[in-house]
């Protein structure tokens, strides 16, 4: 026995949110530092912000670089993946700290012989050559912890930044996850719509192989042999067709015509004096569609409960029309029940109920179903949104 082992999908957030969240992240981070430096008034602000655009570029760089570390960890659990957040944004920020300081290093000299220079003028020296040996080292120690402060703080800062962004991310991952799990129920309710309307059809076809068997036997017994070959043929011609068909596909009105005038043309064997089938479908109506076998059970019905107890001429209708933007098909008969009195006949309700339930599976609240006596026998509507088919497939039928 071959085990099917299926996996289940991991959700991925797509390349291209990822880019855009990285993108804007420093984008955003670019205009407020700008707008920092407008607002403080710093020196060469045309040439800082020409080097924030290419320190941002290089963190976008990092940043999805870091988006490529953590993707493995997108099927692990949550802690896991805030410890991965937590571990890899630390390298991605020291590099983003490097590459800030290669592209301001000149700027960062510049500062510096600026403020080694306010410091030798301070100090009352013309320059840093007349000042003792011990100031000077003072002033280089200062200068030194003034780099290690300004490393530490860009590393932290790029550091929450990388953070904010794993944050970001984990969200959208979240956030994808989501709307995976939602797209798989919606699968399973369709699997499970779709079970239910082949359930439904399944119930209609062993019935009326009951019943047509029934039929051809009582046609072998008596010898009828031209009858019973006829009714074989036609009988291989129905479940062909029927079984062929897309159990929980619509087809069009002319089909499932055609399909029930066939199963009428077997009963006509059984009852060739007693059954007469009439159909008025309009021609603008044929390409409506219907739920395939629909009508069997109540066609099925009409000739188990009007035309087999009758002892005279029945006439089965099969009709269909159009009413305020819906299709209304009808399947009645002039044969009489026992029972008038009753709802529908003695045996009708599981036919009834599995049309009921079909159509409320296709179509919910919007199909109804209508059945009971009429002056002149039995009768049973089926209201429908009206839905034809295209006319493309409409020339290929």
């Amino acid at each position: 026995m071959e085990m099917v082992e299926s996996k289940k999908a991991v959700a991925r957030v797509p390349f291209k949110i990822v880019l855009a969240s990285v993108v804007g992240l420093w984008a955003t981070y670019l205009a407020l530092m700008t707008l920092r430096a407008e607002m403080l008034g710093m020196d060469n602000a045309g040439l800082m912000f020409e080097r924030r655009l290419i320190t941002c570029s290089a963190g976008v760089i990092i940043t999805l670089g870091l988006w490529v570390v953590l993707r493995p960890f997108d099927a692990r659990p949550l802690w896991a993946k805030i410890a991965a957040a937590l571990v890899f944004a630390l390298p991605a920020a020291l590099l983003s700290m490097q590459a800030n300081r290669l592209v301001f290093a000149d700027l960062q000299s510049q500062l510096n012989e600026k403020v080694l220079q306010e410091l030798v003028e301070t100090s009352g020296a013309a320059d840093a050559a007349e000042v003792d040996e011990e100031r000077l080292e003072g002033i280089s120690q200062f200068m030194q912890r003034g780099n290690v402060q300004y490393i530490v703080e860009i590393t932290f800062s790029r550091y929450f930044m990388m953070l904010a962004w794993c944050a970001l991310y984990l969200a959208l991952l979240s956030g994808e996850r989501a709307r995976v799990a939602e797209r798989r129920e919606q699968q399973f309710r369709n699997a499970a719509k779709a079970a239910e309307l082949k359930s439904l059809r399944y119930q209609v076809n062993p019935h009326f192989l009951f019943n047509t068997l029934n039929s051809l036997s009582a046609l072998v017994l008596t010898s009828k042999t031209q009858a019973a070959e006829k009714m074989i043929q036609m009988i291989s011609t129905f479940y062909r067709r029927s079984l062929a068909d897309d159990t929980t596909a619509d087809v069009p009105l002319r089909e499932e015509v055609a399909q029930q005038k066939l199963y009428l043309d077997i009963e006509s064997v059984r009852f060739p004096m007693r059954l007469v089938a009439e159909y008025d479908i309009p021609e603008e109506l044929e390409s409506a569609l219907i739920p395939g076998m629909i009508l069997q059970p109540l066609v099925e019905n009409s000739v188990k409960h009007a035309v087999a107890p009758s002892t005279g001429q029945v006439t089965i209708t099969l009709s269909a029309r159009e009413e305020y933007g819906r299709l209304v098909v009808t399947v009645s008969d002039n044969g009489t029940s026992a029972a008038q009195n009753e709802e529908v006949r003695p045996g009708f309700g599981i036919g009834l109920n599995n049309v009921r339930e079909r159509l409320e599976a296709r179509f919910g609240n919007e199909a109804t179903v209508v059945s009971g006596h009429a002056p002149e026998g039995f009768t049973t509507h089926i209201r429908l949104p009206l839905k034809r088919i295209k006319e493309r497939e409409k020339v290929a039928a």
